[in-house]
């Protein structure tokens, strides 16, 4: 993917992740307030971050969002095909000082609409952690409708979190 902006909102720039970014991705990624419900650990310093990055895979499409008025990346967020099945999952993660402001349903919003229109994704799923209101309620915001409790693990299995569980489907216009 080229380092281009691909998607623009309002607030918002979204365009695939660069190695330089790593400063500001830090800045939550080693936030303990932002991981506390992450699957990846708490990251020590901005070379975890790019080794991350470049452990990235093709079929993992990761954005960043660039606040226009800041020209600042303040967040990121994924959609990828977890299964092979053809549901493509949303994610993403969003440095604290600008949570509750509507950047991550902004974001959220425009990287679903991109991956229908763009890669006519019509299946998506989304979960988070159950005592993680404020990221249901992003969901829920996007369109995305409930299915079933369950749960999640860190990446190394450390911690276990009890997780509410979404889909959305979006119709072709044609």
């Amino acid at each position: 993917m080229n380092n281009e902006v691909i998607i623009e909102t309002d607030r918002l720039f979204l365009r695939p992740i660069r190695t330089s970014d790593a400063d500001d991705i830090f800045e939550w990624t080693g936030d303990a307030v932002v991981n506390r419900y992450m699957p990846y650990p708490l990251y020590t310093n901005a070379d975890d971050v790019k080794k991350w990055i470049a452990s990235l895979r093709d079929d993992h499409i990761e954005f960043v969002f660039v606040l226009k008025s800041e020209n600042k990346v303040i967040g990121a967020g994924s959609v990828h095909d977890t299964g092979g099945d053809g549901v493509y999952e949303l994610g993403y993660n969003l440095n604290r000082k600008y949570w509750n402001k509507g950047y991550a349903t902004e974001a959220a919003k425009a990287m679903l609409k991109w991956a229908h229109d763009e890669l006519d994704i019509h299946e998506f799923k989304a979960c988070h952690a159950t005592a993680n209101a404020a990221s249901g309620k992003v969901l829920k915001k996007c369109g995305f409708e409930f299915t079933e409790f369950g749960q999640y693990s860190r990446f190394d299995g450390s911690e276990t979190f009890d997780a509410s569980f979404y889909k959305l489907y979006i119709c072709s216009t044609n």
